[in-house]
């Protein structure tokens, strides 16, 4: 059993819930590393400079969120960074701005004892009077009740903590500084759990479940410059007033079908366009807005990761020199001799992946502006589908014990875009995933080929809840989903619609509830598109 320590009182990162259980995004994280690496965890959180003192005792292994510092690190091994921490000062409204920590001279500045900016503190005199406290709420609250001049906290979980308890006297003076490494520690003698943790972080993050966890966390704090209170207001005023309209459109006809049938058909029509075209101008907005915020750190990405991969083969020689001289060493918590061969194709997968963020978000903009893509590649379905499941292999085998796929012999190749074909069999496949309710619930896939109507075919059978049959005709609404809750947008099907329909082929759906569905792909070959 590795026994894993925390703060009990330091969200968004770690803290005790509602229901006394550890909860956050250190502990979420640590418990999807320890499932990935199959380690045995159990996680206690209590207050920090207790935690703190039974790691140094070694009765805890490990510290699921600590600040790296040089003078930790004679002490402490750090993983590679999971977060990045800021740090903030907090006071009073009216109280001077100040800008760094030299202008707390002469004041009195409450601090978590043992917490970083403690240490920090103590090493680097300032000429402040500290007055130490065991968490960041009662340092916030010590604050808000009129006592001492300032706050030396983390930057989110003031904010969070700051929210949570109304504390609507105090606001953060200058800007966040710090920029601290935060991540995974262990004592000197135990690299080797250290490495666990390392790897684990690593896979996360190469699949993109770390990011997730990071987002639904830390996301909404990082983003709370805008007014969301305020828009979602305006929002709600605006549905409401629709709501109205619609309300009188719908009274109207049924006045209208009494006097004049013929006209209140058309009426049904206009309305049935109007609403289309809302929904389009809504997705058109959307779109541009998240185009927008997503295309910045993607372009970053895609700048930096080449110059990151020309520095890192402009000093591998150097490495492998002193590799060679003076025997392995350690790079980020793993040995250099690993990591080697691994960090030149981790570099190649991250701009892979951000390359494929780029081509998502052109996806909805190309749905938005229903503008037809370059489709003159010459594409094996057979091939599509295997990237495809590759892509998606730990769903599948997170969802089902029974996964088969039997492609075609001989299949002729169509014309269009592999990677926008690709895309929809992703969802579909995803979809048939997320229907089960059980692992000994089975997902079959196979391709063949119809020469009669030149015809290839592609069907996804699942035996998960199946579709209710109110829902089929608007499988491929914008919006529409069942699973809201759990995070769906609704987007997939339908871009994956417009993407099968510029191809100009079909999807048909065939499902019973509580049975399961039958997804059927159908595109023209290459020859039957260019007789057309």
């Amino acid at each position: 059993m590795i026994h894993i320590g925390g703060d009990y009182n330091y969200p968004p990162y770690e803290f005790i819930n509602d229901a006394g259980e550890a909860d956050g995004y250190n502990t979420e994280l640590t418990r999807a590393i320890a499932e990935v690496m199959g380690m045995n965890i159990e996680i206690t959180l209590s207050d920090w400079d207790t935690t703190r003192k039974r790691f140094e005792q070694g009765e805890v292994d490990a510290m699921q969120g600590m600040v790296y510092s040089t003078d930790r690190a004679k002490q402490y091994r750090f993983s590679p960074p999971h977060a990045i921490v800021h740090q903030s000062i907090f006071a009073r409204q009216g109280m001077p701005k100040v800008s760094q920590l030299a202008d707390l001279q002469g004041h009195e500045v409450i601090v978590q004892r043992g917490g970083i900016m403690h240490d920090y503190l103590q090493l680097n005199s300032v000429g402040a009077q500290l007055i130490l406290v065991d968490t960041h709420t009662a340092a916030l609250r010590l604050l808000a009740s009129g006592q001492h001049d300032y706050a030396l906290v983390a930057n989110l979980p003031g904010l969070y903590l700051g929210q949570e308890l109304a504390l609507s006297n105090i606001v953060p003076v200058g800007k966040p500084f710090g920029a601290q490494h935060y991540g995974y520690a262990v004592l000197k003698n135990n690299e080797e759990l250290l490495s666990q943790f390392s790897e684990g972080l690593a896979i996360l993050k190469n699949t993109g479940r770390q990011q997730a966890i990071y987002d639904r966390w830390l996301g909404p704090l990082e983003n709370a410059g805008l007014p969301w209170k305020k828009i979602g207001q305006a929002a709600a005023l605006i549905s409401g007033l629709l709501l109205i309209i619609l309300g009188g459109i719908v009274i109207w006809n049924r006045m209208l079908k009494r006097q004049v049938s013929l006209r209140t058909e058309e009426l049904k029509l206009q309305q049935q366009q109007l609403l289309q075209a809302d929904k389009m101008t809504s997705l058109g907005i959307l779109v541009s807005g998240v185009a927008h915020e997503i295309n910045n750190p993607s372009s970053l990405l895609l700048l930096n990761l080449p110059v990151l991969k020309e520095i890192y083969q402009d000093v591998e020689e150097i490495l492998e020199a002193h590799y060679q001289t003076h025997g392995d060493f350690y790079m980020g918590g793993l040995t250099y001799s690993r990591m080697r061969h691994e960090i030149t194709p981790m570099l190649d997968d991250m701009l892979a992946g951000t390359n494929r963020i780029r081509r998502i978000v052109d996806d909805l903009r190309d749905f938005a502006r229903q503008s037809p893509s370059d489709l003159n590649e010459t594409v094996d379905l057979n091939e599509v589908l295997a990237t495809a499941i590759r892509l998606v292999d730990n769903t599948i085998r997170s969802a089902t014990d029974h996964f088969s796929v039997t492609y075609a012999s001989a299949i002729p190749p169509f014309r269009g875009n592999a990677q926008r074909i690709e895309q929809v069999i992703i969802n579909l496949i995803v979809n048939a995933c997320q229907a089960l309710t059980s692992t000994q619930q089975c997902i079959a896939i196979k391709t063949y080929y119809r020469p009669k109507e030149k015809q290839l075919c592609l069907e996804i059978k699942d035996q998960g809840c199946g579709i209710d049959d109110d829902n089929m005709s608007r499988l491929s609404d914008p919006f529409f989903t069942t699973k809201r809750e759990q995070g769906g947008t609704g987007l997939g099907l339908s871009v994956s619609a417009s993407i099968v329909q510029e191809h100009g082929g079909n999807l048909v759906y065939d499902s019973t509830l509580g049975q399961g569905t039958l997804v059927t792909l159908l595109l023209l070959s290459q020859e039957a598109r260019e007789y057309e």
